[in-house]
C-alpha cells in the first residue's frame, strides 16, 4: 500500500446475522484493498480492519449504504486501535460467544435467484421444495439460540454434502454460511401420507409427492401442509364444495379463509390490486394482504361470506411455489388448527390434531423450533398497516423513541386476546410474533413456550415486568407468579393507557414529548373505577393519563353472553337511552323490534335493574354490535370476534360517497363526566327502520355520525388542553371505514394524528405499549 496504515475495531449492530453480512463485508473489504478479519458474536458483528484511512472510510460508507437485502444496521461503531491484524489479507473467522446483544431476523420469503433455480431442470435443485441462500428462507422458525449458526438450528440435523459444503464455505457464493442450506443430496424430505399415517405414492409415472398433492387438490382433497412456522389447511378456493368441507371440519363457519395464487395476474382476476400492494405482497415479508373484491369475482361466497373483502398472499416457500405451479386458480390457505387453538408445528401433533380435518398430509422432517403465523396487512389511509404481525416480520426489533436508550431490561406480558409479549434492552423493543388468545389452554401453553424461548434467544433476564390492570388476563396472572419468582417489581398498566402509548412508541414521541390526546375504541378493557371501558378519550403521555370523555357506559346483561349475542347489545342500547317500553309504543311493529320482544328482554331488564352480571361498558366494539344486530347482521350469534362490526362495515362501505347524512352524537356533561350519547342515533336509526331504507345506507350513517361525533369530541377537547397531536388506537380502528373518516376529518381541522402501522392498533399492539409505559416509568424515577 502507498499510504500510512491504520486499524479500527468496527461493531456493527442490528440484524446482521443469518443475512448474508459478514460476505458482504468481505467482499466491501477486498474491494478497498483491506486486511483484517469479520466474525459474529453475540451483540452482532466485530471488524478488525487495517488499511488507509480514505478505503476504510469509503468501507464504512459502502457498508451503510449497500448491505444486504435482509439486514438492518442499528449502529455502526468505529474506534481506532494499534493493533494490527495479523492477517495478509481479509477474512471471515468463526463466531464468538458472549452477552446476547444482536436480533433475530424474521423468516424471508423465496428470493427470485432461488425460485429460478427451483424451476431449472438442469440445476441440482430443481424442485427442490428445501431451497435458500442469505437473502431468503427460514430464520426465527429454526433458530434455537444465538449466535445465528446451524449448530443452533434445526438444520444441525442434516449434515452437508461436499457441495452444499463448499458453497457454505465460499465468501463470493450467496449461500456462505447460509445456515439452512441443503439439497436433495443432504438436506430435508418431503412426502406424502394419507390420514392414517401410510405413504402415498405416484399414480403416474414422473410424480411426486408434490405433484400428487397437486392432483389430489385439484380432485376436492383437504390437504394438510407442513410448512415454515406451522401447518396450513389447503383446498381449491374455485371448488365450493371442497371450501365448504373445510368449514364443516374445522368448525370455521365464517371467519375468511385466506387464499395463496401463483402470482400477481391470478390475483387481479378476482380483486383490485395497484402497484403498491403488489410490492407489498411480493415484499420478503410476503404478508396476507387484504384487498377489495372485484365485482366481477367468480370465486364462492363461502370463502369469505358477507365480506367484500378478500385476503390473499403469494408463495413464500419453495414448497408453496412447487404447489402452486400450474394453478390458474387460488389455493384456500388457512391455518392448520382446529378453530381458536394455535396452529399445529409437530408431524405427530397434525396427525392426531388434523386427521379428523384433512384428506391427506403433505410432511417434511426438517423441526419447526418456533410457531409463527402468517402476517395480515391491510392499505388504510394510503399506507400499509399491519393486522396481525408474525411471519416476516417479528421478531424484528422496534427502536424506542428518543430518551429511552438507556431502557432497562423489562419484559410486557400482553393482554389476553390476540397476545404478544415485549421485550426491551438497548434502546429497543423485540414484540413477539402473535401468539393468539390465551382464553385457548393450549395457546396459552404456547404463550408459556414463547416466552422460555425468547428469554433464551435474547439472553434477556427483566428487571421489571409489566402486565394489564386487568386480575383475571391470564398474561397478568402469570406475570404475578413470574414476579415472585424471579424477586423483580410488577406493574401493572391501564388496558387503553397502553394502546395510545403503543401508537406513542411507534411513532418515535420522545419521552419527555409531552401530551397527546388519545382516542381508544376497543372491544373492553378493564378500567381504573372496575368497570369495562373501549370508548376512551385520554390525555396522556407514556407516564400516566387522565381519562376526560367517554362512551355512555351501558349494561352488558349476561357479561360475556353479551359479547356472545349482538342483540343484548341492541336491547341493553334502546333500554337506556329511550326505555323499552317507549321503544315498544312506538316501534314495536319494526321487525327487529317485535324479534327482540320475543326474547326474554324482561328478565334482562330485571337483571340489569337488579345490576345482576350487567357490568357497565363504555365499549365502542359494544355498540357496533347493537346497531349490527339491530339491521340483522349476526344478530342471535357471532361465530368470531368482532363479526358483527366486521360485516356492518361491509354492507355500509358499498354507500361510501353517496351523500347520506349522518346520525347525530351529543356530548353530554354528567357533573364532571363528559360523555358521549347516542341517544338520537337510535331515534333517527328507528325511523329509517319504519321508512324502509336499505341497512347499508343506514350502516353508512352510523359509520359517518360515530366518526363525526368522536371527531368533534376530540377536537374540542384538544383544544381546550392545549393540544395539537391526537392518537388513535385499539381494535375498533382497524375498521377501515371508521378510521379514514376519522383521520381525514382531524386533518382538516389542523391536527397532527398518530396512528400505528408496523404493529396492531388491536391487542396485538398492547405489549409495545405497557413496555413504553413501564420503562418510561423506570427512566424517569431514576
Amino acid at each position: 500500500m502507498s499510504g500510512l496504515e491504520v486499524a479500527e475495531q468496527i461493531r456493527v449492530q442490528g440484524l446482521v446475522q443469518g443475512v448474508g453480512f459478514r460476505p458482504t463485508v468481505w467482499r466491501l473489504a477486498r474491494d478497498n484493498g483491506l486486511r483484517g478479519a469479520v466474525w459474529n458474536d453475540s451483540r452482532g458483528v466485530e471488524i478488525h480492519v487495517c488499511g488507509e484511512q480514505v478505503r476504510i472510510d469509503r468501507f464504512c460508507e459502502q457498508l451503510l449504504s449497500q448491505p444486504p437485502p435482509l439486514a438492518r444496521i442499528d449502529a455502526l461503531k468505529r474506534h481506532p486501535t494499534e493493533r494490527l491484524p495479523a492477517q495478509l489479507e481479509f477474512i471471515i473467522t468463526e463466531s464468538r460467544s458472549g452477552q446476547v446483544q444482536t436480533g433475530v431476523v424474521p423468516d424471508a420469503a423465496t428470493c427470485e435467484a432461488c425460485r429460478e433455480e427451483i424451476a431449472d431442470p438442469h440445476n441440482r435443485r430443481y424442485r427442490y421444495p428445501f431451497t435458500n441462500c442469505t437473502h431468503c428462507g427460514p430464520r426465527l422458525t429454526i433458530v434455537e439460540g444465538i449466535p445465528y449458526d446451524r449448530s443452533h438450528t434445526s438444520m444441525r440435523h442434516f449434515p452437508m454434502c461436499d457441495a452444499c459444503e463448499a458453497e457454505y464455505g465460499d465468501p463470493a457464493d450467496r449461500r456462505f454460511h447460509a445456515q439452512p442450506n441443503a439439497c436433495p443430496v443432504c438436506g430435508p424430505r418431503v412426502w406424502l401420507s394419507d390420514g392414517t399415517g401410510r405413504a402415498v405414492g405416484a399414480e403416474r409415472e414422473g410424480e411426486d409427492a408434490i405433484a400428487v398433492a397437486q392432483r389430489r387438490l385439484a380432485e376436492g382433497a383437504i390437504l394438510a401442509i407442513r410448512g415454515i412456522g406451522g401447518f396450513h389447511l389447503a383446498c381449491d378456493a374455485g371448488n365450493e364444495a371442497a371450501v365448504a368441507r373445510l368449514r364443516e371440519r374445522k368448525g370455521r363457519y365464517h371467519k375468511p379463509f385466506a387464499l395463496m395464487a401463483r402470482d400477481c395476474g391470478i390475483i387481479r382476476r378476482y380483486c383490485q390490486l395497484d402497484d403498491a400492494g403488489e410490492e407489498l405482497l411480493k415484499a420478503t415479508a410476503a404478508p396476507i394482504l387484504l384487498l377489495p373484491r372485484n365485482p366481477e369475482c367468480t370465486l364462492p361466497e363461502n370463502i369469505a361470506p358477507r365480506q367484500t373483502t378478500l385476503g390473499f398472499m403469494l408463495p413464500y416457500s419453495p414448497l408453496h411455489q412447487l404447489l402452486l405451479a400450474g394453478w390458474e386458480r387460488p389455493l384456500v390457505m388457512t391455518s392448520g388448527n382446529r378453530v381458536e387453538e394455535p396452529q399445529c408445528i409437530d408431524n405427530q401433533e397434525a396427525a392426531q390434531r388434523l386427521q379428523p380435518l384433512a384428506d391427506l398430509f403433505l410432511l417434511h422432517d426438517r423441526e419447526i423450533i418456533n410457531r409463527v403465523d402468517d402476517s395480515v396487512v391491510r392499505i388504510m389511509d394510503g399506507r400499509p398497516r399491519v393486522l396481525r404481525r408474525a411471519r416476516g416480520y417479528a421478531p424484528a426489533p422496534l427502536r424506542l423513541p428518543q430518551g429511552f436508550d438507556r431502557v432497562p431490561p423489562l419484559l410486557a406480558l400482553g393482554g389476553e386476546l390476540k397476545n404478544t409479549f415485549c421485550l426491551t434492552r438497548e434502546g429497543e423493543a423485540i414484540l413477539s410474533q402473535h401468539i393468539g388468545d390465551l382464553e385457548n389452554l393450549v395457546s396459552y401453553q404456547d404463550y408459556l413456550k414463547n416466552l422460555e424461548l425468547y428469554g433464551k434467544l435474547f439472553d434477556h433476564r427483566p428487571q421489571r415486568l409489566i402486565a394489564d390492570l386487568h386480575p383475571n388476563y391470564r398474561s397478568t396472572q402469570h406475570a404475578g407468579k413470574l414476579s415472585e419468582q424471579l424477586g423483580v417489581p410488577l406493574v401493572l398498566v391501564q388496558h387503553h393507557h397502553a394502546h395510545i402509548a403503543s401508537v406513542l412508541a411507534e411513532n418515535d414521541w420522545p419521552l419527555r414529548g409531552g401530551r397527546v390526546l388519545g382516542i381508544a375504541l376497543d372491544g373492553s378493557g378493564y378500567g381504573a373505577d372496575g368497570t369495562v371501558w373501549g370508548g376512551e378519550f385520554l390525555v396522556a403521555d407514556y407516564i400516566d393519563y387522565r381519562r376526560v370523555a367517554w362512551l355512555t357506559p351501558i349494561p352488558l346483561p349476561g357479561g360475556t353472553q353479551a359479547i356472545l349475542q349482538p342483540w343484548r347489545n341492541s336491547f341493553s342500547q334502546l333500554n337506556h337511552y329511550l326505555g323499552w317500553q317507549r321503544v315498544m309504543a312506538e316501534w314495536g311493529d319494526l321487525e327487529p323490534i317485535e324479534w327482540l320482544g320475543g326474547q326474554q328482554v324482561d328478565l334482562l331488564g330485571r337483571m340489569i335493574e337488579g345490576g345482576v352480571n350487567s357490568p357497565l361498558s363504555s365499549s365502542c366494539g359494544r355498540l357496533f354490535d347493537a346497531v349490527a344486530a339491530l339491521l340483522g347482521i349476526c344478530r342471535e350469534a357471532i361465530s368470531y370476534e368482532g363479526q358483527a362490526a366486521i360485516e356492518l362495515e361491509a354492507v355500509a362501505s358499498i354507500h361510501r360517497n353517496s351523500g347520506l347524512r349522518p346520525y347525530a352524537l351529543h356530548r353530554r356533561i354528567d357533573g364532571r363526566d363528559c360523555l358521549l350519547d347516542c341517544a338520537t342515533l337510535w331515534t333517527g336509526l328507528l325511523e329509517d327502520l319504519r321508512q324502509g331504507r336499505d341497512r347499508g345506507e343506514i350502516g353508512w350513517r352510523f359509520h359517518l355520525g360515530l366518526a363525526a361525533g368522536l371527531c368533534q369530541t376530540a377536537i374540542d377537547l384538544a383544544r381546550q388542553q392545549g393540544l395539537d397531536t391526537i392518537a388513535l388506537s385499539g381494535g375498533v380502528f382497524q375498521n377501515l371505514t371508521l378510521f379514514e373518516l376519522v383521520t381525514a376529518r382531524l386533518r382538516e381541522a389542523g391536527f397532527r394524528v398518530l396512528s400505528q402501522r408496523r404493529v396492531p392498533a388491536n391487542d396485538g399492539g398492547l405489549a409495545l405499549g405497557q413496555a413504553a409505559i413501564g420503562a418510561a416509568r423506570s427512566l424517569m424515577s431514576d
